[in-house]
């Protein structure tokens, strides 16, 4: 039976933490990702979990920490939040590279500088070629979803790499919505024990962890790597299955919304998805052919899916939540024009970047969007095509 209740993104994610029960949190704090240790310390404190939680003196030290437990052979996990995820980002490749399935809940926040507390997706996709499974929620109940189903995608053994489960900062981690909560007991029966096949303290094999990479081998090294990401999309689809015999949530790589007959599609990640859904049901109404995919799993990229689910749109709008600073596309951009370019689709895409540091995402914004879409298709001419929305030129 699920439970109903009101919490936070960050509240949500420390019960799903608390219901797994982990081995080992690492944990230093770093806004908005704060609140996940500082809830999770109580259930420490209160002896809801037998987790050993070790505070430490930097975010390098907490991934550094968070490496050594999992490699040992424990369930291990910490959490973050901007520049504290860049000053892991030596320790990232390395957790990728030594194939460890450890988690992090990673509250998204713009990057320095100038200094910004606020929403946007710049630390996560600045990771995004480090190697891990990448996972985005919309809202607070995919944001306690995702943390469930994560430890499934990444222990499988087909996949064995880290996983970052990412929310939006403040706009999910601090909101409170009302959400479901699967029983303590349920958490416990999917998620499963840790049982690792090779691990530090496994007096039976020895065996060393991050050796020196030579030549000879080094890039074998990558394409293992390379293809257990691969894999993770596979196994992201059955832990889904299966979660939502328990749940009744049903999740995939991405999620279509209106788009059955859609003319004109905006792609984009994390909370602003609800307010695109808003103006594709209002531009509906008007008999604008509007659609919404979101995406939840950027790394692996489901390229030949999300090709597949633009097949019959005549504009794409790709939405970056970050500045890749090439001067032509965002990430996002970069990953779905590639994807159609392969598969041998030419609908006209626009890219924007929008949201930065927090700036509001309004229905009127994103309907602006629409309407830029419409006037290309009218006119064949798409003008500019990288753009900043909502901002003062």
């Amino acid at each position: 039976m699920s439970i109903r209740e009101r919490l936070s993104g960050n509240e949500a994610v420390s019960i799903a933490i608390r219901q797994i029960n982990p081995d080992v949190f690492p944990a230093f704090p770093i806004t908005p990702s704060t609140e996940i240790p500082q809830y999770f310390s109580s259930y420490v404190a209160n002896g809801q979990v037998d987790t050993v939680f070790i505070p430490v003196e930097s975010e390098h030290s907490s991934m550094s920490a968070t490496i050594g437990a999992e490699a040992a052979g424990a369930r291990s996990l910490t959490a973050t939040s901007s520049c504290g995820l860049a000053y892991m980002w030596e320790e990232l490749y390395v957790a990728a590279s030594d194939r460890l399935p450890l988690a992090l809940a990673l509250v998204n926040r713009a990057l320095s500088g100038p200094i910004n507390i606020n929403c946007d997706h710049s630390d996560a996709m600045g990771a995004r070629d480090a190697g891990w499974i990448q996972i985005f929620a919309e809202n607070n109940q995919e944001a306690y979803d995702n943390f469930v189903q994560a430890y499934r995608i990444a222990e499988h053994k087909d996949v064995r790499l880290p996983i970052m489960v990412c929310q939006d900062g403040f706009i999910t981690s601090h909101a409170v919505e009302n959400i479901e909560l699967l029983e303590d007991e349920q958490v416990k029966a999917f998620v499963g024990e840790y049982e690792p096949e090779h691990y530090l303290l496994n007096s039976k094999e020895a065996m060393a962890v991050g050796p020196y990479g030579v030549p000879a081998y080094y890039m074998e090294a990558k394409r293992a790597q390379l293809e257990a990401l691969k894999n993770a999309k596979q196994v992201a689809l059955q832990v889904a299955a299966d979660f939502e015999k328990i749940s009744g949530r049903k999740y995939g790589l991405f999620e279509e919304y209106r788009m059955e007959d859609a003319d004109y599609v905006m792609v984009l990640i994390g909370s602003a998805a609800g307010t695109a859904k808003d103006a594709a049901d209002a531009l509906r109404e008007k008999g604008v052919k509007a659609g919404v995919l979101k995406i939840r799993l950027f790394r692996p990229f489901p390229a030949e899916e999300i090709a597949a689910a633009l097949k019959d749109a005549k504009v794409v709008a790709c939405m970056d939540r970050t500045e890749s600073y090439n001067g032509n596309c965002g990430p996002l951009g970069a990953e779905v024009k590639s994807a159609l370019f392969t598969a041998g689709q030419m609908p006209m895409v626009l890219n924007y970047v929008y949201g930065l540091g927090g700036r509001d995402v309004t229905v009127e914004s994103l309907t602006s969007v629409f309407e830029d879409m419409k006037k290309a298709d009218e006119t064949g001419e798409l003008g500019e095509t990288y753009r900043y929305l909502s901002v003062r030129e």
